[in-house]
């Protein structure tokens, strides 16, 4: 079977509204409708791209996996389980050969879950709505698997104010269980969060993104910089930016205030005011520039948006600069990029756009700004590695950090990376290797070499410490006491 995916512009009514959704073709080149309609679902309910696209992902796998397996499964279920171990294991043999045609390779414990629970989702929706036979039927949970369904449904609400409202609905989350689970993964720590390498920061900034033979490419990059590596921002809320959302601080003349809008629900510039009513810079879009928020958009024109909290009822998060230099370098930089836009065409209101004579004004993209971060590399003789810190992500991380190391308290590191909650911070903030190889080090060295003389404190021995308080449990001093009656002294 050759199954194709495929981004499609669905069309549900009369109005000029479309939705834009990954789908799947089969070999007659049809959509496959059941599944269309889920991914509407999930893109209504608001769900994010990677978690769409998994769900088309894993029933791609499945449709094969059917198509390949042609002798037959008795029932759903039987063919449900098959086909979980084999994202297990993969469908080649020892000898190397596959009569299936498929050469899967084994998934890893995670991602075979995904798979699994995505699917779960899948078929029970399709037997709620049209009366199939769910492949994956819940089933009354043994006593431990009760136990441990109730400790994953104590984690998720533990942390939720409104937890105590949902609790009438524990006894059937906690009493039935997926027949199949999948295999749990293994329990880790947090991976240390790399950070960029600071002895490679200025000259990444002068002479790598700063090298660009374009003045206005090497001023947008490193204004892009400034703010993930001083404002701790994601690579892709950058890209949200609009020309209104800098401004003058008011208590530093020579710094200025960045603040990046919710691409949907942030508040519309200059106080605007749409023919509905609405301010919102969704509708704003739509009725200036007949544009789509970047976060609804497919394919390279997507940026996507992963923070879950504002700073503000306008609902945008503010750029805190640390330290405060990066501010005043951002602000003389941008007074000589926006001099360069102003005699460029732009129909979007979004301040970084493409310099590309062929893409020349049109807003800037994640894969052009990743090609532009690679080749900055280049010019200083590095590679992007993320294990080595050396990806645009890395500089939030080294932003977190440098407020770590300054003894910024929890609560404002929280503020400043814009997290819902305090966990989220410690995969940015926990020592990392190095620093805790360096701290025992030193331990280490004044272990060995105290300041002051460590006061010498005789130990008693054994005889001296039962000579007294034996009685309840050997009264007749066989053992214990001054004089014991059996057994000697002095360890002989």
């Amino acid at each position: 079977m050759s199954l194709v995916k495929v981004n499609a512009k669905v069309v549900q009514d009369d109005s000029g509204v479309f939705t834009e959704i990954p789908v799947l073709l089969d070999e007659n080149k049809e959509v496959i409708k059941p599944l269309m309609e889920y991914a509407l679902k999930l893109k209504r309910d608001g769900k994010s791209q990677s978690t769409i696209l998994n769900h088309i992902k894993a029933t791609q796998l499945l449709l094969e996996y059917m198509a390949s397996n042609s002798s037959g499964f008795i029932t759903p279920q039987s063919l449900f389980e098959s086909f979980s171990s084999r994202l297990y294991t993969g469908t080649i043999g020892d000898d190397g050969l596959d009569p299936s045609g498929l050469y899967w390779l084994p998934c890893s414990k995670q991602v075979a879950r995904l798979h699994i629970y995505a699917l779960s989702q899948i078929t029970d929706w399709l037997a709620e709505k049209y009366g199939a036979t769910s492949m994956n039927p819940l089933i009354e949970a043994d006593s431990l698997t009760q136990r441990l369904n109730y400790a994953a449904w104590f984690r998720k609400n533990q942390h939720d104010f409104l937890g105590h409202i949902k609790d009438k609905h524990i006894n059937s989350t906690v009493r039935y269980a997926r027949s199949v689970q999948g295999k749990r993964p293994l329990g880790k720590q947090k991976q240390d969060a790399i950070e960029f390498p600071e002895r490679y920061f200025e000259a990444f900034y002068f002479d790598g993104l700063g090298g660009a033979l374009d003045r206005r490419v090497a001023l947008r990059d490193r204004l892009i910089l400034l703010l993930m590596h001083g404002g701790g921002l994601r690579e892709s809320e950058t890209l949200h930016l609009w020309l209104e959302d800098v401004l003058i601080d008011p208590f530093n003349p020579n710094n200025v205030k960045v603040r990046i809008y919710h691409p949907e629900d942030g508040k519309a510039p200059n106080n605007w005011r749409g023919r509905s009513g609405k301010t919102t810079r969704a509708a704003y879009l739509k009725e200036k520039y007949v544009l789509s928020p970047r976060n609804d958009l497919m394919g390279k024109k997507r940026v996507g948006w992963k923070s879950r909290v504002t700073d503000s009822k306008d609902e945008y998060l503010e750029v805190h600069w640390f330290p405060t230099i990066f501010g005043e370098v951002f602000a003389k930089l941008w007074q000589d990029y926006t001099r360069f836009l102003t005699g460029v065409e732009r129909h979007h209101p979004y301040a970084f756009i493409s310099f590309h004579r062929n893409h020349l004004g049109n807003p800037y993209t994640l894969n052009a700004f990743h090609d532009n971060y690679r080749q900055g590399l280049k010019r200083i003789g590095l590679k992007p590695c993320k294990a080595d810190g050396l990806s645009p992500h890395s500089h939030r991380h080294s932003y977190a950090r440098r407020l770590r190391r300054a003894g910024v308290q929890e609560l404002v590191i929280k503020k400043c990376l814009h997290h819902a909650s305090l966990e989220s911070q410690v995969v940015y903030t926990t020592p990392t290797a190095k620093e805790v190889t360096n701290s025992l080090d030193a331990a280490t060295e004044q272990l060995l070499n105290p300041i002051e003389p460590v006061e010498q404190i005789g130990t008693p021995s054994w005889e001296v410490l039962m000579e007294y308080g034996f009685n309840d449990i050997d009264p007749n001093g066989l053992f214990t006491g001054k004089n014991p009656k059996l057994g000697k002294r002095n360890g002989n």
